[in-house]
Parts: structure tokens; sequence; C-alpha cells
């Protein structure tokens, strides 16, 4: 099953050109499935067909659905009171009602991406469709299911959960009551439920699809969200230019407007695969004005960029160096900043920051320096011969 995740500025008709992609792909016969994640019904206004908390059949070939995410949060939240009832009677602490709870902040993010690894493990669907939140929450949501299985890597090591016949000792040593089972247990589903969704993002089927609207304000949240997606080891597979006036117009205004879409249209040719949607001077609505977008398909082009790691002489003259290739188009040499952290690499570009694991091989090298040449930051690393096997 391919997957193909679409994002853009608030604003700039992403969830029509969802809608749109997933008609055209359903119009050639493919099992498509179109997963929103907004309050509002965006995807079923533009279908013409109302979507919610069931997926709903749109045609033959399309189904569309929007995770309700207060049914899962109240699921989520009435399952941990039940698994740490006795936690909670210990403290004195009430139980809340399922009526009573109301999803909090991410819990929409929550819900799409647990829809998201559901539709992709039930191999219903040869395309998912992913409308994914405006540009900013869009990354904070790609960027969630690493992050969290990290903080359960720190806060429940694994091999601490093993040591379950220890614990009770452990407790009595340490003076401090050790967590309980359950609550290892719960971490490990979490775990998996997590490392589910990363693959699904990580996977070479799924792309990652921009949509702007061409002007200043497209150009600096394209350029910062190109930035962000190879941050964390992606690249768009097309930019789609929404909305552009054609060259003909001769009203002063409009021609203004023309003028200034061109202007930021030849600066994204360079850089990315453009394809342009026409403005119909009016809002799309229905089956017909999704089909007069013209939308480009679904290619079989992933979004993964890889990271390699090459031996290579130094600068100096000196011994060989393991130089690590870390793509970052756009990125500018003042903004970016790297932290060594034991096995791990902390890289800050501008706003954005990703915690990464370092290769094996570099685990047992000392940094040696960094440069940021022609859009790709180049790590260089030198063998520590205390941890190196001699002769390799």
């Amino acid at each position: 099953m391919r997957t193909l995740l679409i994002t853009g500025p608030g604003g700039s008709g992403r969830s029509t050109l969802a809608a749109a992609t997933a008609q055209a792909a359903a119009g050639t016969g493919t099992r498509t499935l179109l997963l929103g994640a907004d309050r509002g019904d965006t995807l079923g206004a533009a279908l013409a067909v109302p979507t919610g908390a069931a997926p709903v059949r749109v045609t033959e070939q399309l189904t569309a659905w929007r995770p309700d995410a207060t049914e899962s949060f109240r699921a989520d939240l009435t399952a941990f009171q039940n698994r740490a009832s006795s936690a909670l009677e210990l403290l004195g602490a009430a139980r809340l009602d399922a009526e009573e709870l109301t999803p909090l902040p991410g819990a929409e993010e929550l819900a799409l991406l647990r829809a998201l690894r559901d539709a992709a493990l039930s191999e219903a669907y040869d395309l998912l469709v992913v409308d994914l939140p405006p540009t900013p929450h869009a990354l904070a949501l790609l960027a969630l299911p690493e992050e969290l299985r990290r903080y359960l890597r720190r806060l429940l090591p694994a091999e601490r959960q093993a040591a379950r016949a220890l614990r009770p000792v452990l407790g009595r040593l340490a003076g401090v009551p050790m967590p309980s089972e359950w609550l290892y247990d719960t971490a490990g589903r979490w775990d998996v439920e997590l490392a589910a969704v990363e693959a699904v993002l990580a996977d070479r089927n799924t792309s990652v699809r921009l949509v702007a609207e061409p002007g200043p304000a497209g150009a600096d949240a394209v350029r910062a969200a190109g930035l962000a997606l190879a941050l964390r080891g992606l690249r768009p597979d097309v930019l789609i230019a929404n909305r552009v006036l054609p060259e003909s117009v001769e009203d002063t205004w409009l021609a203004g407007l023309g003028a200034q879409q061109r202007k930021t249209l030849d600066e994204w040719q360079g850089t990315y695969d453009v394809r342009h949607v026409p403005h119909l001077g009016h809002d799309p609505r229905g089956t017909d004005d999704l089909a007069a977008l013209a939308v480009p398909g679904v290619n079989a082009t992933g979004s993964t960029v890889e990271w390699p790691v090459t031996d290579e002489p130094a600068e100096d003259g000196g011994d060989r160096v393991l130089v690590w290739h870390i793509p970052l188009p756009g990125a500018i040499r003042d903004e970016l900043d790297l932290v060594r952290r034991g096995d791990e690499l902390v890289v800050t570009v501008g706003r954005f920051r990703r915690i990464v694991p370092l290769p094996s091989a570099l685990r047992r090298c000392t940094v040696a320096g960094a440069a940021l040449r022609e859009g790709e930051l180049r790590i260089r690393f030198t063998p520590d011969p205390d941890l190196w096997p001699q002769g390799r």
C-alpha cells in the first residue's frame, strides 16, 4: 500500500487538494482511503459528502474518514484508570467518568496517528491519502512517534523491565517503591504502537506532498517546511502551487498578483518538482470541481532521504575519517548547532531540532569537525583507538 501525506500552510487549500487527489486515484480503480483530522468537515465540504467518526463510502473505490478524537481519548484514559486503579485508590483519587472527559491538546494528532496505523495494517486499501494539519502542526505530528519512543526508553528502560523478579528487592534497598508491572506493560504496548506508526512514516512507499499558494508568505512557509522535513530525513515528492492565475490576466490588480506568483514559481522550480493547479475563480465544491483541478497523480517516488556514512581521506593529509552526510537544503550556517550527547547527536537548524542516534560505527568515534556545503551538513569523525579493534 502507498501512503501520501499532504500538508501546507493554513489557508493553502491542502484539504481540497487532498480530496481531489484521493478522488482522482479512486477514479482509476485504486482502493483509496482519505483520512483527515480537522474538527470541521473540510473534506466533506470539498467532496459534497459529510464525513465523520465512521468511515463513509464516497464512491465505489473511495472511502473518507475523520477519526473521533474525543472517543479515542475517553477510551485511552478509561483504560489507564482501570490499570492504575490500585495506585489511584492508594492516593485517594476519584476516578473520572467517561462522560466528563474532554480531549486535551494533541488528542486529534494522536487519534490521526492511530487511524493511520490501523489503516496501513488493515490491507483494505491500495492508497492512503492523509490530509495532515497545517505545516507547523504536521511537522510536530511527524516527529511525535520518534520522540515519544525516545522518552519511553529513557524513563522506562527495557532492561529494568526485564528484572521483574528483582524489583521488590531493589525497592527495599532503595527505600522507595519501584514501578509496578502494569506500568512497564503499558509502556511496552505504547512502544509497539508508536513503532508501527513510525514504520509507516519511514516506509519507502510513503510520500510527503506540500501545497502552497505562490507568493511571499507561501515561499517562506515552503522554505521552512522543506528544511524541517530534511531534518527528519524526508523531502516532498511534489510541491503543488495552488490557485495559480492565468498569465493572460489584464486586470491591473490581478496582473500584479500574477507577476508575484510567477516570481515565486521561478524560485521554486530550481529546488522542487512544481506542479500548477489553476484558480477556478471560486471555492471548489463537489466532484466536478475537484476533477477540474487536475491534480498530479500519486507516483512511486518515496520521500525518504538517506544519510550515508563514507570513508574519506582527511583534509590535512592525516588518517582517514568517517563522514556523515546529512542533506539540509536551505540551512544557514549561523542557525546551525550540533551537540553530541553520548550515542546521540542533537541537530538544531533555526527553530527546528532533532535528536538522532549515531550509526553504530560512529559511536566508537570522536567528532573531528563539521561543515555545511551546498545544502549538505558533513560531520567528520575520527576512530577512537581505545574502542576500535587493532588493524581496523
